[in-house]
């Protein structure tokens, strides 16, 4: 049962960024910035971890985890260590995967050749 549900919210998310997409003509970009905010505002408001606890994966392999990642280890930071932790929070928590993307980036260019 919890892969499906995983699925299912996972699916749903997804969803909403073609939604995003095709009916508001939103570009991929736009749609991207948009999910990170949803995420963000999500676990601000304390909503996203209850839909974590709920869905596993299906809520933190999408690209709203993100928007959840910075913004809850920007408040646990700030609770510990005062306003300087909401930056070091955002980085503390979300430095592993934007090094991990830009590292296998660059790699995949130096492998591939693009089209054009």
């Amino acid at each position: 049962m919890t892969f499906i549900t995983a699925f299912i919210v996972g699916g749903l998310i997804c969803v909403v960024g073609q939604v995003l997409m095709d009916i508001f003509k939103l570009t991929p970009a736009h749609t991207m910035a948009s999910l990170v905010v949803a995420g963000a505002v999500l676990d601000g408001v304390g909503l996203y971890e209850r839909l974590i606890d709920f869905a596993g994966a299906g809520a933190t392999v999408p690209i709203t985890s993100f928007g959840n990642a910075l913004v809850h280890g920007a408040m646990q930071e700030a609770d510990e260590n005062g306003w300087i932790g909401i930056l070091t929070g955002i980085f503390e928590v979300t430095s592993a995967g934007i090094s991990a993307a830009i590292i296998f980036s660059f790699i995949a260019a130096l492998i591939f050749r693009a089209k054009g």
